[in-house]
């Protein structure tokens, strides 16, 4: 009789242990989700900034190369045309990086959405209650500047 007393006890305890686990991992989650989607805003203004510096350095780029077409013999024009050149090539590369940032981070966001929806389906297991997501839902838009 002690011994299907332990047992018992043992496998309640078992339970609320993993119970617990789960809502531990809930937290962590719920943490990371917060961290980034605070560097939303900054990482959409740095990509936004990054893109304008690097349309305008492709039409400096686009002046000086019709500068150099007109005059091809100018050494003044061909140094212009090359740094112009070297400068949009340059800020199209950060523009590039920028919005691959911005993209993995939806990504991260979308996935601790995804692992916390998951944690809270096994939990509700435990406490029999009903699933309700505890974080909202944000749906990431698709960058349209890739179009």
């Amino acid at each position: 009789m002690a011994g299907l007393l332990f047992f018992g006890l043992t496998g309640s305890a078992q339970v609320n242990t993993d119970s617990l686990t789960i809502v531990a991992k809930i937290s962590e989650y719920q943490l990371q989700l917060g961290k980034l989607q605070n560097t939303i805003p900054q990482k959409t203004n740095d990509k936004q900034i990054d893109s304008l510096k690097a349309q305008q350095s492709a039409d400096a780029n686009a002046r000086a190369a019709n500068s150099l077409s007109a005059n091809p013999q100018d050494k003044t024009d061909a140094r212009q045309a090359d740094n112009a050149a070297s400068t949009a090539k340059g800020d199209s590369k950060t523009a590039r990086k920028a919005t691959g940032k911005l993209d993995d981070t939806n990504k991260k966001i979308l996935d601790l959405q995804n692992k916390i929806a998951d944690q809270q389906m096994k939990l509700s297991k435990f406490t029999h209650l009903p699933y309700v997501p505890a974080t909202p839902t944000v749906v990431v838009q698709p960058d349209s500047s890739h179009i």
